[in-house]
């Protein structure tokens, strides 16, 4: 039996294919369908079927990782929406927390909401803050609401009432008015969606699963159809924020899970081999073609947030802490008004893209510099399906940046990948050093398409050690798929200051979380055997805004509590207050379905480092050391466990790592390529 896991980008969706009897993997790549992302899913199963002769009844897990609800986020494509709100709150999503995206710079304005004030409407009902009712509800004036977004055609309801993460019942009844009065219309409850305290955060996320929901669902029903017409028996799963997996059935209600389900496979698949490597401390680098995301992981486990933007709008979900620059492979180049070289945040995407691509686009990107400096293959990419220009590249370096900067155009091609090193070392600090991590302790783990191009030279810059490539690292967040478990979280506020005597009330509220998990994995038909279940404390000192998330000790007592969150404070914030009372904000748990773990790859073990190369090219390594002969190897080819000295370039598929002078390069027994920087100068 075959286990497929997908990624769909802007560009490309990738599959790898698991056979846990012989431990092997395989990769494809085919292009995407933005027009509906479930053509080019099923187009590829089919083709990857094909390819490796699985029979469709052969497959037993199907997951996938998809941008669908975060693109249409981005690009303003979700349905009309309308908000149903307490009374006194119609703006809440207009005022937010009054505070500027830009201090200083009054060009930056906060988005438009996505429900129109005029689609804004308020009911009459009142809870207090610890839930009792201020002023029953009035079904009336419900009705009313609901009689002009009838008349506003509406195709989804977004309900989010005061206090209700406290007491649901009024949202309940105002649920089954929308459903009983606007049959079809899709409806968003921020009891079910966002059981937590803080309005605007709350409605916002609401709001967002309402707008994305009816097209969600959509796309989910034709992937779901069409993956059955292939002949394949298994419903596919998707990946969500906090890396784990979902049946159709709960993404359909809940599609705000999903909008940061790609990179998030990306961080699960580098932990778990990062773990099989005995390698538990790393820094994740994914560089793809607009940007450079970064993810730190700590004893083998992803960091976790629960509030983020997602284009610009909050989401306060739990979701793996991934910070996003605008730094990729189709980064622009450019000369300011101060004769300064930019690099990105402006992409060239993939239309018309790079220079060297002949495919329109007329602007240097990073992928022009790294070809003009031969890091790249000048010839030909993906192994020989992508053709390249490097004389259009030198012209438009030469033109754009080199002569209105009086410099060469080798200086301003490695001039573009300075800038670009410099904007990753600061994203890779920013989830590290500046929270008290050692760089030098950690492992860079680089993947996407341009990550191991860029590695060596973030690594170095960052004072790191070494760097850590999978196979096929243009594929990793599909690998990553593979890697997932299920899982689910839960969380309800409490407010509650933590002592001997309150705990119990916590233990209280832990129970029925523990309850409602349970009872999920029941509906999923996860057996007891492959049950897990975490629980999560956000807590603070009584007085602090900022919550910390603390896992409950198994001894769940006060005082283990307690002495957990002191250090993680410690930890986080570098002091602690051991006679300060601590707050417990919120309780969480996640549900997990464990999945069989994924057989480790047996990579291909070439016979020596001579039989591997299959080039040797003219390679630019800066000021200091020039242009280079630098062999060129083929990755599949090499041996394990062999030293590989640089300078040196390896080839694959999906990417190209660098291996710069004094560095050296060596293939694990997992296939994983190790370079270590210690004798280049990394501190």
């Amino acid at each position: 039996m075959y286990r497929i896991g997908l990624d769909v980008g802007g560009t490309f969706t990738d599959f790898v294919v698991s056979d846990p009897v012989s431990g092997t993997l395989e990769f494809f790549k085919t292009p995407s369908t933005p027009s509906d992302p479930s053509e080019a899913i099923v187009s590829g199963i089919q083709e990857v079927l094909r390819l490796f002769d699985i029979a469709p009844e052969e497959v037993e897990y199907i997951g996938h990782g998809t941008t669908v609800a975060t693109n249409m986020i981005i690009e303003r494509r979700g349905v009309r929406t309308g908000l149903l709100t307490t009374r006194g709150f119609r703006d809440v999503l207009a005022i937010g927390r009054q505070t500027r995206p830009g201090l200083f710079d009054y060009t930056v304005t906060k988005p438009d909401p996505l429900v129109r004030r005029a689609h804004r409407l308020e009911v009459d009902e009142r809870l207090d803050a610890t839930g009792e009712v201020l002023r029953e509800l009035n079904i009336e004036s419900v009705d009313a609401a609901l009689e002009d977004l009838a008349r506003a055609k509406v195709e989804s309801v977004a309900i989010s009432l005061l206090h209700s993460y406290r007491n649901p019942a009024h949202e309940q009844q105002v649920r089954d008015r929308v459903a009983e009065k606007l049959p079809g219309v899709y409806i968003s409850v921020s009891s079910e969606v966002l059981p937590e305290f803080r309005e605007f955060e709350r409605t916002s996320t609401t709001v967002l699963n309402a707008y994305v929901g009816p097209k969600m669902k959509a796309y989910l029903d034709r992937l779901r159809t069409k993956v059955r017409e292939s002949g394949i028996k298994v419903e596919p799963l998707t990946i969500h924020s906090n890396g784990g997996l979902l049946p159709i059935s709960t993404v359909e209600r809940l599609p705000v899970l999903t909008c940061l389900s790609g990179p998030a496979a990306g961080v699960v698949g580098a932990a778990s081999i990062g773990r099989a490597a005995g390698i538990l401390d790393l820094v994740t680098f994914d560089v793809g073609g607009t940007s450079t995301d970064v993810s730190l992981i700590t004893n083998g486990r992803p960091k976790f947030t629960s509030e983020r933007l997602v284009a610009d709008y909050p989401v306060k979900l739990p979701m793996i802490d991934i910070h996003v620059i605008g730094a990729g492979g189709g980064s622009i180049g450019a000369v300011d008004d101060a004769l300064a070289m930019k690099v990105g945040p402006r992409s060239a995407g993939a239309v018309p893209g790079p220079v060297a691509f002949g495919k329109g686009g007329a602007e240097p990107t990073l992928t022009d510099a790294n070809i003009v400096l031969r890091r790249l293959n000048p010839i030909s990419l993906l192994e020989g399906r992508l053709k390249v220009d490097r004389e259009a590249a030198i012209a438009a370096i030469d033109e754009r940046l080199a002569k209105p900067l009086n410099i060469s155009v080798e200086a301003a091609a490695f001039g573009m990948l300075r800038i670009a090193t410099a904007n990753m070392s600061r994203a890779i600090r920013a989830v590290s050093s500046e929270h008290g991590y050692d760089l030098a302790k950690l492992t860079l783990f680089a993947f996407g398409g341009a990550g191991p191009l860029h590695a060596s030279d973030v690594a170095v810059a960052c004072g790191m050690r070494q760097v850590m490539i999978p196979q096929e690292p243009g594929t990793m967040c599909a690998r990553g798929v593979l890697l997932s478990d299920i899982s689910r979280d839960f969380v309800r506020t409490t407010l509650h200051q933590a002592s001997a005597t309150t705990w119990p009330r916590i233990a209280e509220t832990i129970a029925s979380l523990s309850q409602d998990g349970a009872e999920w994995l029941e509906e999923e038909h996860v057996p007891q055997s492959d049950r897990a279940l975490i629980t999560m404390l956000d807590a603070r000192y009584l007085g602090q805004n900022h919550n910390i998330r603390v896992a409950l000790p198994e001894q769940q007592g006060f005082e283990a509590f307690a002495n957990a969150f002191h250090a993680a404070h410690s930890a986080e914030f570098g002091y602690d207050l051991p006679t300060h009372t601590i707050e417990v904000v919120n309780c969480r748990l996640q549900a997990v379905g464990r999945l069989p773990t994924l057989p480790t790859a047996v990579p291909a073990n070439g016979s020596s480092l001579a039989e591997a190369v299959i080039d040797e090219r003219e390679v630019y390594f800066g000021e200091e050391f020039g242009w280079l002969g630098t062999p060129v190897y083929r990755r599949g080819a090499l041996p394990v466990s062999t030293p590989l000295p640089g300078p040196a370039i390896i080839e694959e598929m999906s990417s190209t790592i660098v291996v710069g002078p004094g560095q050296v390069g060596v293939v694990d027994e997992a296939g994983n390529f190790l370079v270590d920087l210690k004798v280049n100068g990394a501190a």
